[in-house]
């Protein structure tokens, strides 16, 4: 079977190494030493201020949205993983969903100020596909209405935009590091900030808001991450240069073997440094689509489609008018992109899917 993804891991004899460490130390989690050196070397590779290692994704944008004290409307995207719209009603906020931009499949910023109440707390943007929003835009809008911003950047391990890290930006930005993702810690996520005072206060939500064996500064969850994960952080954080090359490599594989048929698909933004994280294609129709899936499937290739079902018509939120996110994640698919997939096998699926198509 050829999945959608497949985990990137190191040589077994340097995570072994390691592990080694872990047994001699016996210290397996509660803020060791590899999660210590995990945190200082992502913050160099990313050269960002802040940052916290936490145990998911899901977890860090609670944390977020904790920490920024968030109370009523939070304007978010409808096309996203269901955790950027769960962790805001898990948080006993509203989410209020603003479309996308037809071309980027990020939140519109034309659309936001229309969506703004004096309910309307903050803005939760997701960086699709590792595509970043448009910054400039949705920080100029939060700064004139006085809220807060978080960005989901789940998708987006070594994107930049205009130079920097897109985690750079925002009050708090989040990312992930499960498995599937470019750079991963087999499960895991973190939580960047510019602000000091934010991260001290980030620090103690994930420990049960200890500040001290003794002392609470805080309500707090249990969002730590252990040792073996960090460890296998630390091992592939080596590869990820190889890592984002290789996907790139991929993405020009495909668009070089489809790009002339009618797929659609996104248009990067140009002041960014894209990661080509994902492979995403949007067929002409649903109806194409389905037709594709059961071809690749019969051939032992698992396509996904990312995101579907639209957020807004999740049954846990105020149904929501966001026609261009409905129509994209009917159509939307995302190809097989992982680091051992050769152009062979590249050239396969793509044939597989024009003559379907073209049928």
């Amino acid at each position: 079977m050829i999945n959608v993804t497949k985990p990137f891991l190191p040589p077994f004899e340097e995570y072994e190494q390691y592990l080694k460490g872990i047994w001699d130390r016996v210290w397996l989690t509660n803020n060791g030493p590899l999660v210590n050196e995990l945190e200082l070397k992502l913050k160099d590779y990313l050269g960002v201020n802040h940052l916290l290692f936490l145990s998911n994704g899901t977890i860090a944008l609670q944390i977020a949205i904790k920490a920024l004290g968030l109370k009523g409307e939070i304007i978010t995207t409808p096309f996203s993983f269901v955790a950027t719209t769960s962790s805001i009603v898990w948080e006993g906020c509203e989410p209020v969903f603003v479309d996308i931009d037809r071309k980027s499949l990020n939140i519109d910023p034309a659309l936001i100020e229309a969506a703004i109440t004096p309910r309307t707390s903050a803005i939760l943007a997701t960086h699709v596909f590792g595509n970043p929003c448009d910054i400039e835009a949705i920080e100029k809008i939060a700064a004139k209405h006085n809220l807060k911003v978080i960005y989901d950047g789940a998708h987006a391990f070594g994107t930049t935009y205009k130079g920097r890290s897109v985690f750079e930006f925002g009050d708090i930005c989040t990312t992930s590091f499960h498995a599937t993702k470019l750079f991963h810690s087999t499960e895991g996520g973190a939580v960047v900030t510019k602000d000091s005072n934010l991260l001290r206060e980030m620090s103690f939500l994930r420990n049960f808001g200890h500040n001290g064996p003794e002392t609470f500064a805080t309500v707090g969850i249990n969002g730590k991450n252990s040792e073996f994960h960090a460890a296998m952080g630390l091992c592939n954080l080596k590869y990820i240069d190889d890592i984002l090359a290789k996907r790139k490599l991929i993405w020009d594989t495909y668009h070089k073997r489809m790009g002339h048929a009618n797929l659609g698909g996104i248009t990067l933004n140009e002041q960014a440094g894209f990661n080509y994280a994902y492979c995403p294609f949007i067929f002409e129709s649903e109806q194409v689509l389905l037709k594709v899936i059961k071809e690749l499937e019969g051939h032992k290739i698992s396509p996904r489609r990312y995101f579907y079902p639209c957020l807004s018509t999740l049954n846990y939120v105020k149904p929501a008018n966001t026609p261009i996110s409905g129509d994209i994640a009917s159509r939307i698919l995302c190809l097989p992109s992982s680091h051992d997939l050769t152009e062979e096998v590249i050239d396969m699926i793509a044939r597989i899917v024009l003559r379907t198509i073209n049928n």
